[in-house]
């Protein structure tokens, strides 16, 4: 699989037959309407810091995701990032192929669709993945060309983590509890990127950059490609596009954040579509539970003063998270399923 890397600069006239979606699972562009009103959230105007915790909880009942601006991380910094994302991808693939693996446990690794010894059908994605925290643990493995990657992609990563910590504070006040019960609740959280290259596809309409999928960690912050689009959200039973909104950050809210407010926030499917015009690059950073985390909703969402009893067995994150990467992305039971009450 690794001589099939999709950033080696070949053009294909058509999509391999290991690409190509069964009708039934094939994206349907032309159904796909454009998503109005995402919520934008403003988290350093005017609004008095109460109503930003009010607007997120909204967000996250209705939608499951939102959009951040003035979140604090400067636009050069994101711009600086998103160069040396395109930078690496452009370098020789003999270079890049240093970094190839398809074993997800490790901490630093290229790859390429998925997950490519449990899928049947491959998505049109080469992925870095990068654990990010604590940095010191992990920057040596990081590539060394572009030369600024690693400088680049530190200061971003640790710029990302404050505003992921600082967000994770307005969730848990919008569920009525005390502003530092997430990160208590989810320990030492770790820290993972993946950045993704999603080269011009010759037949886009069948098959995927990612197919439709929900995230197992807390929450996940999105740099998207300001030129191209591609993100699509699931929104009341239909795809809905999600086009780049001038500097702001994509908050995807998962699953461990589902299954801690009890079901009151969802954990949004989405999914990343290609073109057959450009390439796109996204960012994503996840902010993960501890492992040894135990997920359980809090009392005063399950039993004190709440009509809804615990929708999910307790669980550690560890065992939810190796039930996750034992999947494939082509299944459509949402992984949450597996730990019901």
């Amino acid at each position: 699989m690794g001589s099939k890397i999709l950033s080696s600069g070949i053009r294909l006239s058509s999509l391999p037959e290991s690409y190509v979606r069964p009708i039934s699972e094939r994206p349907k562009l032309s159904e796909v309407s454009y998503c109005e009103n995402v919520p934008v959230i403003d988290l350093g105007g005017t609004v008095h810091k109460s109503q930003i915790s009010l607007q997120i909880g909204d967000a996250c009942r209705s939608y499951g995701f939102f959009q951040v601006i003035n979140h604090g991380v400067g636009i050069e910094l994101t711009e600086r990032m998103q160069e040396m994302a395109q930078e690496f991808f452009d370098l020789p693939l003999d270079e890049k192929m240093k970094y190839y693996s398809d074993d997800p446990s490790k901490t630093m690794r290229l790859s390429t669709s998925f997950n490519v010894n449990k899928e049947k059908v491959h998505n049109w994605r080469d992925y870095l993945r990068l654990h990010c925290y604590p940095l010191q643990d992990y920057v040596h493995q990081w590539p060394s060309h572009p030369p600024s990657f690693k400088e680049v992609v530190s200061t971003y990563c640790g710029e990302v983590r404050g505003l992921g910590l600082r967000i994770m504070q307005e969730i848990s006040e919008s569920l009525g509890l005390e502003r530092e019960y997430m990160e208590k609740v989810l320990g030492e959280q770790g820290q993972h990127m993946a950045i993704n290259y999603y080269p011009p596809c010759p037949e886009p309409e069948l098959t995927y950059g990612l197919p439709g999928h929900t995230d197992p960690n807390a929450i996940t912050i999105l740099l998207q490609d300001q030129r191209v689009a591609g993100l699509q959200v699931l929104k009341d039973g239909n795809w809905m596009a999600v086009n780049p909104h001038p500097n702001a950050f994509v908050i995807n809210i998962g699953d461990q954040l589902q299954a801690l407010s009890n079901g009151r926030y969802k954990s949004v499917w989405h999914r990343a579509i290609v073109n057959s015009d450009k390439p796109r690059i996204s960012v994503a950073s996840f902010l993960c539970p501890a492992d040894d985390a135990v997920i359980e909703a809090p009392k005063e969402l399950a039993e004190d003063g709440s009509q809804v009893p615990a929708l999910y067995r307790n669980f550690t994150y560890a065992e939810y998270y190796n039930k996750f990467w034992s999947r494939s992305l082509d299944q459509q039971q949402h992984c949450l399923e597996l730990f019901n009450n």
